[in-house]
């Protein structure tokens, strides 16, 4: 959930830090805080707030010399955002620095014997408990800052990513892995080394980086390679070196007012990466390594489980209708949070499919351990190439949507649906429960999805036009059926996300079932009709809306008339397969959301209370 960067060469750590947390500022923005050593001695500036109150307090505060430093842009777990629980902290003798991201859960039992040992602490993080163990092990058993971490990580449980600097020893950075996110990026000849929680904040410096694994820590020092070794029993790991694909222009706005407009923008490109190479509609062939490779056992299982957590689960909800219509395999779609914590029945032939853009999602990731655990095969959807997912799972794909930075899922949305879409039709077509004719009509459909999301985009000043009107509601109510509940979820979700407005997402047809208590003239609902899918019965939900005076925006195929006399307001998408609607429906609800956010001022990219990898339960 939080940002880390560091840096330690022969450049000036500071310009590299600042950059590296303004990039990493969408895993949480409550506080920043960094370090730098200037040959003497640690300099500390934290504060409260984004990462440009961080600038004007260094500005004000510390020099920024020295070739050595780190830093930390938090979300809150343990102690409330202010300028004390901001990260870094030192140790009691000031000697230990530390920036963290996760959570120590037996922090208070270990902060209950330090204190008997004489220890005090001036924050109320869990953070400050981990580096003042560390000091305590370092000073009791007289070893090294690396065998001290390794040491106090063996008595803590919880998740982390760390960064620990000993000013005793100012020519290393100890880092350790275990749940969360961390990468460290390897400069010509090993002269200079950066850590952060993904590659953006140092790809413009080196294409080398190696991902810890779970329970690895790494000795980095400058000059020498990189040491690492197993937390549990110290034994040496080689070190896995692999080659960034990500470029600068992608982590830059490009001209856009925000991240998620320029996502927004970005998903016919997104779809088309996802399938390119994949889909050849000319030859009739879906080619995918891992399911390929695996084509058995996914047709031979008992059911498919399908794991995620919010735009992820949505995208979930929406295969579970793709695998039952098209490869008729029992699907079962669960939160991550609950899977875990159910004691679900899992068995040897099922399989479970977990999707996260990120690839880090806690209580995803605990998901996928706990079925391999019981059997299950596991597959994996995800879209960062290196991450947890894509190691733990037995096998998976990417969706190549590039680095989402807009805390509201977009395009990692349509990709993760492109995806699941192709493995559908995959084992529809391997298992005969698709006609060869409505395959061939799917596959040429798919390739022509991009182009019509290029269509829907140049209506975007209609959607804005329909969010003035309504910027200022209270509530939403957002209905679809079949394959387009699940859109209807995700735009109740967009609209709560970055506008703060209360929103639902229903089946239409539940509708009367409740929330039709609700609707009033003041109430904006959110129907999509598309001509495939039960239209008559939306129909028939729209006049039940009208007939209370509530305020329609209609999502509809191209050429639709009957609901354009009853609708408020109406937005046309192109005409294609039913199962493929999800793909266009959602993007004028995508627009609708963030332009009332836009217009109620408020911070797209960075919504409130929200980050966005949750690598914490």
């Amino acid at each position: 959930m939080c940002g880390i960067t560091g840096y330690i060469g022969y450049r000036k750590a500071y310009p590299i830090i600042i950059n590296g947390l303004k990039r990493l500022e969408y895993r949480g923005y409550d506080s920043a805080g960094l370090i730098l050593y200037d040959g003497k001695d640690i300099k500390m500036a934290k504060t409260k707030g984004k990462v440009s109150n961080l600038e004007e307090k260094i500005t004000n505060n510390i020099t920024t010399t020295g070739n050595i430093g780190f830093g930390h842009t938090r979300w809150a777990t343990h102690g409330i955002p202010n300028d004390i629980n901001s990260h870094p902290h030192f140790s009691e003798s000031e000697n230990l620095a530390i920036i963290h991201n996760g959570i120590i859960e037996n922090y208070d039992t270990i902060k209950k014997e330090l204190i008997n040992r004489g220890y005090t602490f001036k924050s109320d993080t869990d953070t400050e408990v981990l580096v003042n163990l560390i000091e305590e092990v370092k000073k009791q058993k007289g070893v090294k800052l690396g065998k001290a971490v390794q040491i106090a990580l063996n008595e803590v449980v919880g998740a982390y990513a760390i960064v620990v600097f000993d000013k005793t020893k100012p020519n290393e950075f100890v880092v350790a892995k275990l749940g969360s996110p961390i990468a460290i990026g390897i400069g010509e000849d090993n002269t200079e080394f950066f850590v952060a929680s993904d590659a953006s904040p140092f790809i413009e410096y080196t294409k080398n980086a190696v991902y810890l694994e779970d329970e690895e820590l790494a000795i980095i020092k400058v000059g020498k390679s990189i040491k690492i070794r197993k937390i549990k029993d110290d034994s040496l790991v080689d070190a896995n070196i692999l080659e960034l694909k990500l470029n600068l222009e992608q982590i830059e706005k490009g001209g856009y007012d925000h991240f998620m407009l320029k996502e927004i923008y970005e998903q016919p490109k997104a779809i088309t990466d996802t399938f390119r190479g994949r889909l050849l509609a000319n030859k009739g062939i879906i080619r995918m390594a891992g399911i390929d490779d695996n084509i058995q056992r996914l047709l031979n299982a008992n059911r498919i489980i399908i794991v995620g957590c919010g735009t992820s689960w949505h995208a979930g909800l929406v295969a579970e209708y793709l695998f039952e219509d098209i490869a008729r395999i029992p699907v079962e779609v669960e939160y991550g949070s609950e899977f875990r914590y159910r004691n679900p029945i899992i068995t040897e032939n099922d399989v479970v499919i977990a999707i996260s853009q990120s690839g880090e999602t806690a209580d995803t990731l605990a998901a996928i351990k706990m079925a391999k655990e019981k059997g299950a095969f596991v597959f994996g959807v995800c879209n960062v190439v290196g991450s947890s997912i894509a190691r733990e799972t037995d096998a998976g794909a990417y969706t190549h949507a590039g680095p989402e930075i807009g805390v509201a899922s977009t395009k990692a949305f349509t990709t993760q649906i492109t995806l699941l879409t192709l493995i559908a039709l995959k084992l529809g077509e391997a298992k005969g429960t698709l006609s060869k004719a409505t395959y061939h009509t799917y596959l040429q459909e798919m390739e022509l999805i991009p182009n019509k999301v290029e269509t829907l985009l140049t209506i975007n000043d209609k959607i804005k036009y329909i969010a003035s009107i309504y910027k200022d509601a209270t509530n939403f109510l957002y209905l679809g059926r079949g394959f387009n509940f699940p859109v209807a979820l995700e735009g109740a979700l967009k609209l709560k996300e970055i506008s703060y407005i209360h929103a639902e997402g229903y089946p239409a047809a539940e509708m009367k079932h409740g929330p039709i208590a609700l609707i009033d003239e003041n109430m904006p609902i959110v129907v999509i009709a598309t001509k495939k899918g039960h239209y008559e019965k939306v129909v028939s939900n729209i006049q039940e809306i009208k007939s209370r005076d509530g305020k329609i925006i209609a999502v509809v195929t191209e050429g639709d008339t009957t609901v354009k006399e009853i609708a408020d307001h109406v937005i046309e998408i192109p005409e294609t397969e039913e199962g493929l609607t999800p793909l266009l429906t959602t993007i004028p609800l995508q627009l609708l959301s963030y332009h009332i956010a836009v217009m109620l001022n408020k911070n797209v990219d960075q919504p409130r209370n929200l980050a966005k990898s949750v690598t914490v339960e």
